[in-house]
């Protein structure tokens, strides 16, 4: 198993940055990719970047492309999501997630999730 924690949400004005972090602990793997997805009521959870365990791979969805960067630091176990020039459509719950493979956009193919941390946006 892989539990997740992810911290560094808030409220922040149109135009700032935030930084989530995610610490992964239990079993984890050198083949595991760590990703980001966010949630805003009611909607369905959504892709947002993943990077391979290696970090020499990373996807962004178009929306957060130029703006949002992943990263990780294997030896913390530990992902992170540097986020600027919020928007007030990027306010949600953001997850961190783990899956057992490559990455990929699906939330539907990730084993492994975090509680989330909201992210606001005022206008």
């Amino acid at each position: 198993q892989v539990q997740l924690v992810e911290s560094g949400g808030g409220l922040v004005q149109a135009g700032g940055s935030l930084r989530l972090s995610c610490a992964a602990s239990g079993r984890t793997f050198s083949t595991d990719t760590m990703g980001w997805f966010r949630q805003a009521p009611g909607k369905e959870r959504q892709f947002v970047a993943h990077i391979t365990w290696s970090g020499s791979s990373t996807d962004y969805a178009d929306s957060v492309k130029g703006r949002f960067t992943i990263s990780r630091d294997n030896a913390k176990n530990t992902a992170y999501l540097q986020m600027n020039s919020l928007k007030p459509e990027d306010t949600a719950v953001y997850y961190c997630a783990v899956r057992r493979a490559g990455g990929d956009r699906n939330p539907n193919r990730w084993g492994y999730w975090g509680q989330g941390t909201q992210v606001t946006v005022s206008s």
